[in-house]
């Protein structure tokens, strides 16, 4: 139990800190909202779909920073790029096949759908996590459809709060989304896709998205793009991704994204 002065150090710094994280804005000459970041802003990146196409994975895995990688569980090359990524540095995670909306969006091996029940969710969970080595944490591929029911998400986290060492992102393909939810509830640390950088594939328009992210970025104080293995995405990314140091923003991990987002709630939830 932390005593009188103790308690009062513990507020104060708290108080700071959250201070330190808010973005000061004043309309600009167009009034819109420009914002200031009073401190570094922090962006994580995952890079989906891997596991079918090496050499597109080793562009990936080259890449600036701590770009996680997210293989699809049950692919060719799974394995080997699972390893490659976490001898260079790479937070590796399960991209993790839901059932989508769209009965044309297949999903592939391992996937989770409606009718699985729940002894059939934990076993392919545990055989998906068993194909890609050295996996960190878990995103959903697709699932448009089954992220919006609790009780299917709340298995789901369950097997995740079971290991104990895995965190979630929501890919947050559809806005009825209940998987970061469960996840809060039970305990996983977790957060949720900002951007997707190239539904479009062009240069332009992965562009615009990634300035999106730069600018959710400085008004929140920290923000997650996915991407995939495009060519003209990691064109884009291995010539921008160097530069964002000097802008003051810090490529960081998805992981430590996670953990700083769950530290965060955790000082909010005692306080209150």
């Amino acid at each position: 139990m932390i005593g009188g002065s103790g308690a009062n150090r513990f507020y104060l710094g708290t108080c700071i800190l959250l201070v330190a994280r808010i973005c000061w804005s004043e309309p600009g000459s167009d009034g819109a909202i420009a914002t200031i970041p009073l401190d570094r802003v922090r962006i994580a990146v995952i890079i989906d779909d891997l596991g079918h196409v090496s050499r597109l994975a080793d562009r990936v895995i080259a890449l600036t920073g701590p770009v996680a990688c997210a293989i699809l569980p049950h692919t060719p090359y799974a394995g080997s790029i699972a390893r490659q990524a976490h001898a260079a540095g790479k937070e590796v995670m399960l991209h993790l096949p839901l059932q989508a909306v769209a009965e044309y969006e297949a999903t592939g091996l391992g996937t989770i759908k409606i009718d699985t029940t729940q002894a059939q969710l934990l076993r392919i969970f545990k055989s998906n996590i068993a194909s890609v080595p050295h996996v960190v944490g878990v995103n959903n591929h697709m699932g448009s459809l089954l992220t919006q029911h609790p009780g299917h998400m709340n298995w789901l986290m369950g097997a995740l709060k079971s290991r104990g060492d895995l965190f979630f992102v929501d890919s947050y393909t559809s806005e009825a989304s209940v998987a970061l939810q469960m996840a809060r509830e039970h305990g996983v640390p977790s957060t949720r896709r900002d951007v997707f950088l190239d539904n479009v594939q062009t240069r332009t328009a992965i562009d615009k998205e990634f300035q999106r992210l730069k600018q959710l970025a400085r008004k929140r104080g920290s923000a997650v793009a996915i991407g995939h293995p495009y060519p003209v995405t990691l064109s884009y990314l291995e010539s921008t991704l160097p530069g964002l140091a000097s802008e003051g923003i810090d490529l960081v991990s998805i992981g430590d994204l996670v953990r700083e987002k769950r530290n965060a709630i955790n000082v909010e939830l005692a306080q209150n």
